[in-house]
C-alpha cells in the first residue's frame, strides 16, 4: 500500500487496517516459526506496513492537536 493511498483512509479504516495487520503479522511469524516461509520477507514488509500506518495515525494526532 502507498503512502498516497494510506492517506486516503478514513481514521477509522486506518485503525481497522492497523489490526489487520497486525493480527497477520502474528499469523505469519507463527507460521514461520512452524514451518519456513517461502518468502520470509513478507515479515520485514508487513512490519514496515504496520509502522507506515501508525505514522499516518500519529500525524492525525499532531494534527488534531495543533488545531485546539
Amino acid at each position: 500500500m502507498k503512502t498516497s493511498e494510506i492517506k486516503e483512509l478514513s481514521t477509522a479504516e486506518l485503525k481497522e487496517r492497523i489490526e489487520d495487520t497486525k493480527t497477520l503479522l502474528v499469523r505469519q511469524k507463527f507460521n514461520h516459526a512452524v514451518s519456513p516461509l517461502e518468502n520470509p520477507m513478507k515479515i520485514k514488509k508487513t512490519r514496515r506496513m504496520i509502522a507506515s500506518l501508525l505514522t499516518e495515525m500519529r500525524k492525525r494526532e499532531i494534527v488534531e492537536i495543533n488545531k485546539k
